[in-house]
């Protein structure tokens, strides 16, 4: 009975994603819609193979830039949020820098470093770590912070000093609250690298799409929004597959 509401469970996005395929595909044959206006899903998909090599080439561009720009924004917020954790006054100077960092418009700053930085893939990179930074930095410090007191106690009184808590005790459990906000900013960095392309860029998907518009090929356009959301569940599914492999105990957990 439980595997049986697992199944379900996992079959239920594909139905309601072909449901809303089917839906859109009534809905432009019984108007009878111009396809620069909105194609039909099979006018999408014929895009996708007609195009696939120009595709491919902006695609790698793109996911180039969203994984440089998720990797070093996961080593700076996971840098940071330990010494916040372990560093007092460091983390009441910070906090609210970081707080305040959210607030400014993404695209002021995307175009600011197209203004600086030219229109290669350094501002996009930037862009990128701007908009996967916080969910990571944010969940890693809630999870450092709700470590339990009693386990750390138990370290001190058997000699273990600041840095081996931290290893020991205070990273392990922060783990889960780490991978949750790495999921956050995996969805993110794709459309970061996007936004970054947008505002003005020589390659990427980004780039790609904003011709195709300019040019009424809508078929491009969502040709190019299909492989952004693959592109986008593929890192997602990177993420869950790290978390498989570095939290076995959650595994376990599960399984009791």
């Amino acid at each position: 009975m439980k595997k049986s509401a697992q199944t379900t469970a996992k079959l239920l996005p594909l139905l309601a994603v072909l449901f809303f395929i089917l839906l859109w595909d009534a809905g432009v044959r019984y108007y009878n819609t111009p396809a620069w206006i909105l194609p039909s899903p099979g006018q999408v998909i014929k895009s996708v193979f007609t195009i696939h090599e120009l595709l491919l080439m902006h695609t790698a561009t793109t996911l180039l830039e969203a994984g440089l720009g998720l990797l070093l924004a996961m080593l700076l917020a996971v840098l940071i949020a330990v010494l916040m954790d372990s560093i007092y006054w460091l983390k009441q100077a910070l906090y609210p820098l970081v707080i305040i960092s959210q607030t400014i418009p993404l695209i002021v700053l995307t175009v600011l470093f197209v203004i600086w930085f030219g229109f290669g893939m350094l501002p996009k990179i930037l862009v990128v770590i701007l908009v996967c930074f916080f969910p990571i930095l944010i969940s890693l410090i809630n999870g450092l912070e709700s470590v339990d007191d009693d386990q750390i106690q138990l370290f001190r009184s058997m000699g273990a000093g600041r840095l081996a808590i931290t290893k020991m005790v205070k990273i392990p459990a922060a783990l889960p609250s780490f991978f949750s906000g790495l999921r956050i900013s995996a969805t993110y960095s794709i459309m970061g690298a996007i936004i970054g392309e947008w505002m003005g860029a020589e390659k990427g998907l980004g780039y790609f799409m904003t011709l195709a518009q300019k040019g009424y090929q809508v078929d491009q356009v969502l040709a190019a929004v299909l492989v952004i959301c693959l592109l986008s569940l593929l890192i997602v599914k990177i993420v869950d597959l790290m978390e498989y492999i570095f939290i076995p105990w959650n595994r376990w957990q599960m399984k009791g």
